[in-house]
C-alpha cells in the first residue's frame, strides 16, 4: 500500500515561481528513481524531470533551465523547484516513483499560471 501524495501546486502568475513536493508513505523498501510527469487538456502526459540513485537528473527541453529537481531520500521526498512559470507550464503536474521494483503514480496537483 504504497503512496505517493504530491502538494505545492495552486495558481501563479506568469513568471512567478512554484515548489512542488512528493511524499512516498506506505512500506519503503527501496526506491531507484523519482520523478515529475506533466500533462495539459488535449495533450499526453510527457516527463518533467527526473532523479535516479547517485543524483543523476534528466530534465526536459521545455525546462530551459528554470526547474530544479531534488531528493531527501531520508525523507522518502522529492521536489520540483519551478522557477519563471508561463501560462504553457500550466497542468496537472503529477509525481512518479519505482518503488520496491514497482512503479506508482501520485493522484496530481494542479498548477495554473494565469494572471
Amino acid at each position: 500500500q504504497v503512496q505517493l501524495v504530491e502538494s505545492g501546486g495552486g495558481l501563479v502568475q506568469p513568471g512567478g515561481s512554484l515548489r512542488l513536493s512528493c511524499a512516498a508513505s506506505g512500506s519503503i523498501g527501496s526506491i531507484v528513481d523519482m520523478g515529475w510527469y506533466r500533462q495539459a487538456p488535449g495533450k499526453q502526459r510527457e516527463l518533467v524531470a527526473a532523479i535516479t540513485t547517485g543524483a543523476t537528473t534528466n530534465y526536459a527541453g521545455f525546462v530551459k533551465g528554470r526547474f530544479t529537481i531534488s531528493a531527501d531520500d531520508a525523507k522518502n521526498m522529492v521536489y520540483l523547484q519551478m522557477n519563471s512559470l508561463k501560462p504553457e507550464d500550466t497542468a496537472v503536474y503529477y509525481c512518479r516513483a519505482f518503488i520496491n521494483k514497482m512503479l506508482y503514480w501520485g493522484k496530481g496537483t494542479l498548477v495554473t499560471v494565469s494572471s
